[in-house]
């Protein structure tokens, strides 16, 4: 009996961890192959959905730590890689450069949830999109910050909330102006090592898009002492020291705001407190 029980459990196990699925997606209209690394938890459906861009040069592997967080909250967690400023891309300096790779990573996510809506069964006002260094500057724009000289938007409305790890400072036009197409929850998300590899950006120019966002829209700035660019990323070459602070506080800001968790709102406004390290802050704004 004790078998024949176990045996039957063997299936059931084996369903309420689903494995993660790596993929290939091809958006025809641009010929154009995305690679995916898909997180599906182990709730039921419909399901918030997370998108998540990986900083220059990294892949669908990274950020696995942020990932893995949001679908234990209950999340798909969607990992794209964008070819042309990822690791296969030969001259990552150039890449940087060239404005092509910049908006065929913003073209991605509009790819990417028109196939996530064919795929699951979706809660619509529970679409995020998180991202590192370039994946942050890709979330910046998919929540509305206008881009470059030209000031366009590509605001991606079906997104209602943002979370930007190592923010990309406003430049070319005034942070004000950049932002006052911001409409949705941001999370933003720097330390005080949270340098640029290949500028001259500081930790204090990665507050300027927080500070910049219009009156009346929910937002947050998390400073962690100590914390540098290359930590957040999620390789552990670089330290893991950050990312339980940075997956806690992620989270707690999406339960929050999306999924109308009055205590992990009442955890955000009190700072975090527990989570976060002494010398730690986190300020919030237009958040009752």
């Amino acid at each position: 009996m004790i078998r024949r029980r176990a045996l039957l459990a063997t299936p059931l196990l084996a369903a309420a961890a689903p494995p993660d699925t790596r993929a290939e997606w091809h958006d025809t209209a641009r010929d154009r192959r995305i690679p995916v690394l898909i997180r599906l938890p182990d709730a039921r459906p419909p399901h918030p959905l997370v998108l998540i861009s990986h900083g220059l040069g990294g892949s669908r592997e990274g950020l696995a730590y942020l990932g893995e967080a949001f679908r234990a909250a209950g999340c798909i967690a969607l990992h794209l890689q964008h070819p042309g400023s990822d690791a296969d891309t030969p001259n990552l300096r150039a890449a940087v450069a060239d404005t092509a790779p910049a908006l065929a990573r913003l073209a991605d996510g509009a790819f990417a949830l028109d196939q996530a809506a064919r795929l699951w069964p979706l809660r619509a006002d529970a679409i995020a999109a998180a991202g590192h260094s370039f994946g942050a500057w890709t979330v910046q724009h998919w929540m509305g910050q206008r881009l470059g000289r030209v000031a366009a938007s590509f605001r991606e409305p079906r997104i209602r909330l943002g979370i930007a790890i190592s923010p990309t400072p406003v430049r070319r036009l005034a942070p004000a102006f950049a932002m006052a197409q911001v409409d949705a929850p941001m999370l933003h998300i720097t330390g005080s090592r949270d340098t640029s590899p290949l500028d001259q950006t500081t930790p204090q120019d990665r507050t300027l898009p927080f500070r910049a966002t219009p009156d009346g829209v929910p937002s947050a700035l998390l400073w962690l002492e100590g914390a540098d660019h290359l930590g957040f990323a999620g390789d552990a070459r670089f330290g893991t020291g950050t990312h339980a602070r940075v997956a806690g506080v992620a989270v707690m800001f999406l339960r929050a705001m999306l999924l109308a968790d009055q205590g992990a709102r009442g955890r955000l406004l009190a700072g975090a407190r527990g989570l976060l390290r002494h010398d730690d802050r986190l300020e919030t704004r237009a958040i009752a």
